[in-house]
């Protein structure tokens, strides 16, 4: 999976998302010059275009999802501090056009955030996932195994962190978990995930998330820092413990990994290679 899937396309001239604090607003209005791009080195956490990501072989994307303030559209888009060049529509569809190009493969579509989405706007939301994925929707009512949604045509899971919308959609699923360590350093993230598979897996979809987190005063100490480099240091440790899980229903087991800049080594390789745990690779 990709952490922050659509970051690769921040608008470097959107106005700063609703979520953030007061001060970094602020500042942003202030000192846009110096602010803008130290805004845009930490909150990039993808390279790769969503059909990229696909090709590459991630199958859960991550989807912050907005509506801009003071914008009197219907548009959505995706937000990271700050808002993407692209509306949700737009990959929807791209989406839409892998899948049938593609049609063995399955992806699950975490939509999440929801910054400044009204109900009116949920709904246009949700009624854009139907009509643009249609049949392609696995309704939550299914035990998704591949072959069950191979024989149904299905190969979209949508889930939806909002739960009066599940109540009223059998095409939306529940939020899936998200372990986020909100560490800086490699070791800290492994001790973190090692304490939440003692506590154990939840019983569904969950998704252990390998992406460091910055804070003020990591910036400040790496004035020349991005969430690149940092993210690129900690590659080798976390390859290490990826390669050491074991997916599968018990306790300790992982389901789904999420990292950041998908494409700078072998992750999802990594990633897949944990199913042969499962089912061994046939030799002929």
């Amino acid at each position: 999976g990709s952490h922050d899937t659509m970051t690769y396309c921040l608008d470097k001239t959107s106005a700063v998302s609703g979520n953030e604090s007061k001060l970094v607003k602020f500042l942003n209005k202030c000192m846009p010059c110096i602010v803008r791009p130290i805004i845009m080195k930490w909150s990039t956490t993808q390279v790769l275009t969503v059909t990229e990501q696909l090709e590459a072989g991630v199958r859960y994307l991550d989807f912050r999802i907005a509506h801009k303030a003071n914008d009197p559209s219907m548009n959505l888009y995706f937000v990271h501090m700050v808002y993407t060049t692209v509306t949700v529509q737009d990959i929807l569809w791209e989406i839409l056009r892998w899948l049938e190009t593609h049609p063995q493969e399955v992806v699950i579509l975490a939509c999440r955030n929801f910054d400044g989405l009204t109900k009116r706007l949920h709904n246009h939301l949700v009624a854009c996932i139907k009509e643009i994925f249609q049949c392609k929707l696995c309704p939550r009512n299914v035990v998704p195994t591949l072959r069950t949604m191979w024989h149904h045509g299905h190969q979209v899971i949508v889930s939806y962190e909002e739960d009066v919308e599940l109540e009223k959609h059998c095409e939306l699923w529940p939020a899936i978990p998200y372990w986020w360590g909100n560490k800086t350093s490699t070791r800290a993230l492994i001790r973190y995930l090692e304490h939440m598979k003692r506590m154990g897996r939840p019983e569904k979809f969950f998704v252990a998330g390998i992406n460091l987190t910055e804070n003020l005063r990591y910036i400040l100490v790496h004035p020349f820092g991005s969430l690149k480099k940092m993210t690129l240091q900690s590659l080798p440790c976390l390859k290490i413990w990826i390669k050491q899980q074991y997916p599968g229903p018990k306790k300790k087991c992982i389901n789904i990994i999420a990292g950041d800049f998908i494409g700078n080594n072998d992750f999802v390789k990594d990633v897949i290679e944990l199913n042969t745990k499962i089912n061994p690779p046939l030799h002929c």
